[in-house]
Protein backbone atom coordinates (compact mmCIF):
# COMPACT_ATOMS: atom_id res chain seq x y z
CA UNK A 1 0.00 0.00 0.00
CA UNK A 2 1.29 3.46 -0.91
CA UNK A 3 0.57 5.87 1.94
CA UNK A 4 -0.62 9.40 1.20
CA UNK A 5 0.98 12.31 3.01
CA UNK A 6 -2.19 12.66 5.16
CA UNK A 7 -1.47 9.14 6.52
CA UNK A 8 2.09 10.23 7.38
CA UNK A 9 1.76 13.91 8.33
CA UNK A 10 5.24 14.33 9.86
CA UNK A 11 7.91 14.94 7.22
CA UNK A 12 11.68 15.19 7.61
CA UNK A 13 13.07 18.61 6.59
CA UNK A 14 16.37 16.97 5.58
CA UNK A 15 15.22 14.22 3.20
CA UNK A 16 11.42 14.67 2.85
CA UNK A 17 10.58 11.21 4.21
CA UNK A 18 7.17 11.10 5.98
CA UNK A 19 6.17 9.44 9.27
CA UNK A 20 2.98 8.63 11.18
CA UNK A 21 4.06 10.12 14.52
CA UNK A 22 6.35 12.92 15.70
CA UNK A 23 8.17 10.39 17.92
CA UNK A 24 9.15 8.22 14.91
CA UNK A 25 10.18 11.36 12.96
CA UNK A 26 12.37 12.49 15.88
CA UNK A 27 14.09 9.10 16.00
CA UNK A 28 14.63 9.20 12.21
CA UNK A 29 16.18 12.71 12.34
CA UNK A 30 18.97 11.32 14.48
CA UNK A 31 20.26 9.51 11.38
CA UNK A 32 20.99 13.00 9.99
CA UNK A 33 22.25 14.67 13.18
CA UNK A 34 24.18 11.65 14.48
CA UNK A 35 22.66 12.25 17.93
CA UNK A 36 22.76 9.25 20.29
CA UNK A 37 21.04 10.29 23.54
CA UNK A 38 20.74 6.84 25.12
CA UNK A 39 23.96 5.63 26.76
CA UNK A 40 24.80 2.32 28.42
CA UNK A 41 25.56 2.57 32.14
CA UNK A 42 27.90 -0.45 31.92
CA UNK A 43 30.23 0.56 29.06
CA UNK A 44 29.21 4.09 28.05
CA UNK A 45 28.30 3.17 24.45
CA UNK A 46 25.56 5.42 22.99
CA UNK A 47 22.49 4.66 20.88
CA UNK A 48 19.86 6.50 18.80
CA UNK A 49 16.85 4.81 20.44
CA UNK A 50 15.89 3.29 23.79
CA UNK A 51 15.12 0.00 21.98
CA UNK A 52 18.68 -0.18 20.60
CA UNK A 53 20.05 0.47 24.10
CA UNK A 54 17.79 -2.23 25.57
CA UNK A 55 19.02 -4.78 22.98
CA UNK A 56 22.65 -3.79 23.65
CA UNK A 57 22.33 -4.14 27.44
CA UNK A 58 21.56 -7.83 26.95
CA UNK A 59 25.22 -8.29 25.86
CA UNK A 60 26.10 -7.39 29.48
CA UNK A 61 23.29 -9.28 31.25
CA UNK A 62 23.43 -12.31 28.95
CA UNK A 63 19.63 -12.21 28.68
CA UNK A 64 18.24 -14.01 25.60
CA UNK A 65 14.44 -13.75 25.78
CA UNK A 66 13.67 -14.84 22.19
CA UNK A 67 13.60 -18.65 21.86
CA UNK A 68 13.34 -20.75 18.69
CA UNK A 69 10.35 -23.12 18.92
CA UNK A 70 12.10 -25.58 16.56
CA UNK A 71 15.44 -26.15 18.30
CA UNK A 72 15.40 -24.14 21.52
CA UNK A 73 18.24 -21.76 20.57
CA UNK A 74 17.76 -18.39 22.28
CA UNK A 75 18.60 -14.87 21.09
CA UNK A 76 18.98 -11.41 22.59
CA UNK A 77 17.12 -9.73 19.69
CA UNK A 78 13.87 -10.60 17.92
CA UNK A 79 15.44 -9.84 14.50
CA UNK A 80 18.16 -12.45 15.21
CA UNK A 81 15.51 -15.05 16.03
CA UNK A 82 13.60 -14.23 12.80
CA UNK A 83 16.82 -14.69 10.76
CA UNK A 84 17.60 -17.96 12.58
CA UNK A 85 14.10 -19.39 11.97
CA UNK A 86 14.76 -19.21 8.22
CA UNK A 87 17.38 -21.99 8.70
CA UNK A 88 14.45 -24.27 9.56
CA UNK A 89 12.01 -22.96 6.94
CA UNK A 90 14.62 -22.56 4.18
CA UNK A 91 13.10 -19.17 3.35
CA UNK A 92 15.43 -16.74 1.54
CA UNK A 93 13.39 -13.59 0.94
CA UNK A 94 16.27 -11.27 -0.01
CA UNK A 95 17.20 -11.61 -3.70
CA UNK A 96 20.17 -10.01 -5.47
CA UNK A 97 18.92 -7.96 -8.44
CA UNK A 98 22.26 -8.47 -10.26
CA UNK A 99 22.65 -12.26 -10.21
CA UNK A 100 19.47 -13.66 -8.63
CA UNK A 101 21.17 -15.32 -5.64
CA UNK A 102 18.85 -15.28 -2.60
CA UNK A 103 19.65 -14.86 1.10
CA UNK A 104 17.92 -15.42 4.42
CA UNK A 105 19.23 -12.13 5.88
CA UNK A 106 19.16 -8.59 4.50
CA UNK A 107 22.63 -7.89 5.90
CA UNK A 108 24.08 -10.87 4.00
CA UNK A 109 22.48 -9.62 0.76
CA UNK A 110 23.97 -6.14 1.28
CA UNK A 111 27.43 -7.64 1.85
CA UNK A 112 27.01 -9.86 -1.24
CA UNK A 113 26.03 -6.90 -3.44
CA UNK A 114 29.46 -5.38 -2.83
CA UNK A 115 30.87 -8.16 -5.06
CA UNK A 116 29.01 -6.48 -7.94
CA UNK A 117 29.61 -2.85 -6.95
CA UNK A 118 33.22 -3.38 -5.81
CA UNK A 119 32.43 -1.27 -2.75
CA UNK A 120 34.82 -1.66 0.21
CA UNK A 121 33.58 0.75 2.88
CA UNK A 122 35.80 -0.39 5.76
CA UNK A 123 39.38 0.88 5.78
CA UNK A 124 42.31 0.04 8.05
CA UNK A 125 43.69 3.08 9.92
CA UNK A 126 47.15 1.45 10.07
CA UNK A 127 47.79 0.63 6.40
CA UNK A 128 44.83 2.06 4.47
CA UNK A 129 43.72 -1.31 3.06
CA UNK A 130 39.96 -1.54 2.30
CA UNK A 131 37.49 -4.35 3.11
CA UNK A 132 33.92 -5.28 2.16
CA UNK A 133 32.84 -6.18 5.72
CA UNK A 134 33.62 -4.91 9.22
CA UNK A 135 34.43 -8.51 10.22
CA UNK A 136 37.12 -8.76 7.51
CA UNK A 137 38.58 -5.45 8.72
CA UNK A 138 38.58 -6.63 12.35
CA UNK A 139 40.42 -9.86 11.42
CA UNK A 140 42.92 -7.89 9.28
CA UNK A 141 43.67 -5.44 12.11
CA UNK A 142 44.94 -8.37 14.17
CA UNK A 143 47.88 -8.63 11.73
CA UNK A 144 48.94 -5.21 13.09
CA UNK A 145 48.11 -5.79 16.77
CA UNK A 146 49.22 -9.44 16.86
CA UNK A 147 46.02 -10.24 18.79
CA UNK A 148 44.97 -13.91 18.72
CA UNK A 149 41.83 -14.12 20.86
CA UNK A 150 40.82 -17.70 20.02
CA UNK A 151 42.74 -20.47 21.81
CA UNK A 152 42.68 -24.26 21.37
CA UNK A 153 41.34 -26.03 24.47
CA UNK A 154 43.59 -29.05 23.73
CA UNK A 155 47.02 -27.46 23.25
CA UNK A 156 46.57 -23.76 24.06
CA UNK A 157 47.68 -22.55 20.60
CA UNK A 158 46.10 -19.18 19.73
CA UNK A 159 44.45 -17.99 16.52
CA UNK A 160 43.14 -14.79 14.94
CA UNK A 161 39.70 -16.17 14.03
CA UNK A 162 37.22 -18.72 15.41
CA UNK A 163 37.30 -20.45 12.00
CA UNK A 164 41.09 -20.96 12.27
CA UNK A 165 40.80 -22.54 15.73
CA UNK A 166 37.94 -24.78 14.50
CA UNK A 167 40.06 -26.06 11.60
CA UNK A 168 43.10 -26.49 13.90
CA UNK A 169 41.12 -28.58 16.41
CA UNK A 170 40.62 -31.17 13.69
CA UNK A 171 44.34 -32.00 14.00
CA UNK A 172 43.46 -33.25 17.50
CA UNK A 173 40.13 -34.94 16.69
CA UNK A 174 41.21 -36.31 13.30
CA UNK A 175 37.92 -35.07 11.85
CA UNK A 176 37.90 -34.69 8.04
CA UNK A 177 34.38 -33.56 7.11
CA UNK A 178 35.00 -32.79 3.42
CA UNK A 179 35.12 -35.81 1.09
CA UNK A 180 35.96 -36.03 -2.61
CA UNK A 181 33.08 -37.32 -4.75
CA UNK A 182 35.59 -38.78 -7.26
CA UNK A 183 37.85 -40.89 -5.01
CA UNK A 184 36.34 -40.64 -1.51
CA UNK A 185 39.46 -39.05 0.03
CA UNK A 186 38.60 -36.86 3.03
CA UNK A 187 39.94 -33.43 4.03
CA UNK A 188 39.89 -31.14 7.05
CA UNK A 189 38.95 -27.99 5.08
CA UNK A 190 36.82 -27.20 2.03
CA UNK A 191 39.85 -25.35 0.56
CA UNK A 192 41.96 -28.54 0.74
CA UNK A 193 39.15 -30.49 -0.94
CA UNK A 194 38.82 -27.90 -3.76
CA UNK A 195 42.58 -27.99 -4.31
CA UNK A 196 42.55 -31.83 -4.37
CA UNK A 197 39.65 -31.99 -6.87
CA UNK A 198 41.83 -30.23 -9.42
CA UNK A 199 44.07 -33.34 -9.44
CA UNK A 200 41.09 -35.12 -11.05
CA UNK A 201 40.13 -32.34 -13.45
CA UNK A 202 43.73 -31.29 -14.18
CA UNK A 203 42.50 -27.71 -13.97
CA UNK A 204 45.21 -25.07 -13.47
CA UNK A 205 43.40 -21.76 -13.97
CA UNK A 206 46.20 -19.49 -12.73
CA UNK A 207 49.05 -19.00 -15.20
CA UNK A 208 52.36 -17.17 -14.77
CA UNK A 209 52.75 -14.14 -17.08
CA UNK A 210 56.55 -14.67 -17.11
CA UNK A 211 56.84 -18.32 -18.09
CA UNK A 212 53.27 -19.49 -18.76
CA UNK A 213 53.33 -22.23 -16.09
CA UNK A 214 49.85 -23.05 -14.74
CA UNK A 215 48.80 -23.42 -11.10
CA UNK A 216 45.79 -24.76 -9.23
CA UNK A 217 45.51 -21.78 -6.85
CA UNK A 218 46.29 -18.05 -6.93
CA UNK A 219 48.49 -18.53 -3.83
CA UNK A 220 50.63 -21.15 -5.59
CA UNK A 221 51.03 -18.73 -8.51
CA UNK A 222 51.99 -15.88 -6.14
CA UNK A 223 54.66 -18.04 -4.49
CA UNK A 224 55.96 -19.21 -7.90
CA UNK A 225 56.26 -15.64 -9.22
CA UNK A 226 58.81 -14.96 -6.50
CA UNK A 227 61.19 -17.33 -8.33
CA UNK A 228 61.19 -14.70 -11.10
CA UNK A 229 61.25 -11.57 -8.92
CA UNK A 230 63.59 -13.02 -6.27
CA UNK A 231 61.30 -11.57 -3.61
CA UNK A 232 61.68 -13.12 -0.14
CA UNK A 233 59.29 -11.22 2.13
CA UNK A 234 59.49 -13.51 5.18
CA UNK A 235 62.52 -12.70 7.36
CA UNK A 236 63.80 -14.61 10.41
CA UNK A 237 64.04 -12.26 13.40
CA UNK A 238 66.88 -14.39 14.88
CA UNK A 239 69.36 -14.59 12.01
CA UNK A 240 67.96 -12.43 9.21
CA UNK A 241 67.58 -15.28 6.69
CA UNK A 242 64.71 -14.51 4.29
CA UNK A 243 62.23 -16.83 2.60
CA UNK A 244 59.76 -16.69 -0.29
CA UNK A 245 57.15 -18.70 1.67
CA UNK A 246 55.82 -18.23 5.20
CA UNK A 247 55.77 -22.02 5.77
CA UNK A 248 59.52 -22.15 5.02
CA UNK A 249 60.19 -19.40 7.57
CA UNK A 250 58.11 -21.25 10.21
CA UNK A 251 60.10 -24.46 9.57
CA UNK A 252 63.39 -22.54 9.70
CA UNK A 253 62.54 -20.83 13.01
CA UNK A 254 62.41 -24.24 14.65
CA UNK A 255 66.17 -24.54 14.05
CA UNK A 256 66.52 -21.74 16.62
CA UNK A 257 63.80 -22.92 19.04
CA UNK A 258 64.51 -26.67 18.69
CA UNK A 259 60.76 -27.22 18.65
CA UNK A 260 59.58 -30.50 17.09
CA UNK A 261 55.79 -30.33 17.33
CA UNK A 262 54.95 -33.21 15.00
CA UNK A 263 55.26 -36.69 16.56
CA UNK A 264 54.72 -40.08 14.88
CA UNK A 265 52.04 -42.22 16.57
CA UNK A 266 53.81 -45.40 15.35
CA UNK A 267 57.37 -44.85 16.57
CA UNK A 268 57.24 -41.62 18.61
CA UNK A 269 59.84 -39.86 16.43
CA UNK A 270 59.39 -36.07 16.40
CA UNK A 271 59.71 -33.65 13.50
CA UNK A 272 60.20 -29.91 13.07
CA UNK A 273 57.98 -29.73 10.01
CA UNK A 274 54.92 -31.41 8.60
CA UNK A 275 57.29 -33.97 7.00
CA UNK A 276 55.72 -36.21 9.64
CA UNK A 277 53.19 -37.16 6.94
CA UNK A 278 56.04 -38.23 4.62
CA UNK A 279 57.73 -40.15 7.48
CA UNK A 280 54.52 -42.04 8.28
CA UNK A 281 54.64 -43.52 4.78
CA UNK A 282 57.74 -45.48 5.87
CA UNK A 283 55.35 -47.34 8.20
CA UNK A 284 52.37 -47.63 5.83
CA UNK A 285 54.40 -48.15 2.63
CA UNK A 286 52.09 -45.68 0.90
CA UNK A 287 53.44 -44.15 -2.33
CA UNK A 288 50.70 -41.83 -3.57
CA UNK A 289 52.69 -40.04 -6.28
CA UNK A 290 52.73 -42.04 -9.53
CA UNK A 291 54.67 -41.29 -12.73
CA UNK A 292 52.25 -41.08 -15.68
CA UNK A 293 55.01 -42.19 -18.08
CA UNK A 294 56.30 -45.40 -16.48
CA UNK A 295 54.09 -46.06 -13.44
CA UNK A 296 56.88 -45.77 -10.82
CA UNK A 297 55.42 -44.53 -7.53
CA UNK A 298 56.94 -42.31 -4.84
CA UNK A 299 56.23 -41.37 -1.23
CA UNK A 300 57.12 -37.71 -1.85
CA UNK A 301 55.94 -35.33 -4.57
CA UNK A 302 59.45 -33.81 -4.85
CA UNK A 303 60.88 -37.27 -5.67
CA UNK A 304 58.27 -37.75 -8.40
CA UNK A 305 59.11 -34.29 -9.87
CA UNK A 306 62.84 -35.17 -9.95
CA UNK A 307 62.07 -38.56 -11.52
CA UNK A 308 59.84 -37.06 -14.24
CA UNK A 309 62.82 -35.04 -15.50
CA UNK A 310 64.37 -38.36 -16.67
CA UNK A 311 61.51 -38.55 -19.17
CA UNK A 312 61.31 -34.87 -20.11
CA UNK A 313 65.06 -34.16 -20.00
CA UNK A 314 64.26 -30.90 -18.18
CA UNK A 315 67.13 -29.35 -16.22
CA UNK A 316 65.67 -26.31 -14.43
CA UNK A 317 68.65 -25.55 -12.14
CA UNK A 318 71.40 -23.57 -13.89
CA UNK A 319 74.82 -22.56 -12.59
CA UNK A 320 75.27 -18.77 -12.43
CA UNK A 321 79.03 -19.20 -13.05
CA UNK A 322 79.12 -21.37 -16.18
CA UNK A 323 75.50 -21.82 -17.25
CA UNK A 324 75.54 -25.63 -16.93
CA UNK A 325 72.08 -27.05 -16.12
CA UNK A 326 71.01 -29.76 -13.67
CA UNK A 327 67.93 -31.82 -12.90
CA UNK A 328 67.99 -31.18 -9.12
CA UNK A 329 69.10 -28.36 -6.81
CA UNK A 330 71.32 -30.88 -4.96
CA UNK A 331 73.30 -31.67 -8.16
CA UNK A 332 73.67 -27.93 -8.81
CA UNK A 333 74.99 -27.34 -5.25
CA UNK A 334 77.56 -30.15 -5.63
CA UNK A 335 78.64 -28.72 -9.02
CA UNK A 336 79.05 -25.17 -7.68
CA UNK A 337 81.77 -26.45 -5.33
CA UNK A 338 83.99 -26.93 -8.43
CA UNK A 339 83.91 -23.14 -8.87
CA UNK A 340 84.28 -22.12 -5.22
CA UNK A 341 86.87 -24.79 -4.32
CA UNK A 342 84.91 -25.37 -1.10
CA UNK A 343 85.48 -28.77 0.60
CA UNK A 344 82.84 -28.95 3.31
CA UNK A 345 83.15 -32.66 4.19
CA UNK A 346 86.20 -33.98 6.04
CA UNK A 347 87.34 -37.27 7.55
CA UNK A 348 87.25 -37.23 11.33
CA UNK A 349 90.25 -39.62 11.43
CA UNK A 350 92.71 -37.84 9.16
CA UNK A 351 91.10 -34.37 8.74
CA UNK A 352 91.63 -34.52 4.93
CA UNK A 353 88.87 -32.55 3.24
CA UNK A 354 86.84 -34.15 0.48
CA UNK A 355 84.43 -32.62 -1.98
CA UNK A 356 81.85 -35.29 -1.27
CA UNK A 357 80.53 -36.64 1.98
CA UNK A 358 82.29 -39.80 3.09
CA UNK A 359 80.17 -42.87 3.71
Amino acid sequence: KAFLKSDNPYSCSDCGKCFKTSRVLKRHQRTHTGEKPYSCSDCGKSFKSSNELKAHQRTHTGEKPYVCSNCGTSFSQLSHLKSHERIHTGEKPYVCSDCGVSFSRLGTLKTHQRIHTGEKPYSCTDCGKYFTTSTDLKVHQRTHTGEKPYSCSDCGKCFKTSKEVKVHQRTHTGEKPYSCSDCGKCFTTSTDLKFHQKTHTGEKPYSCSDCGKGFKTSNKLKVHQRTHTGEKPYVCSDCGTSFSQLSNLKSHERIHTGEKPYSCSDCGKCFKTSTLKVHQRTHTGEKPYVCSDCGTSFSQLSNLKSHERKHTGEKPYSCSDCGKCFKTSTLLTVHQITHTGEKPYYCSDCVNASQHQLS
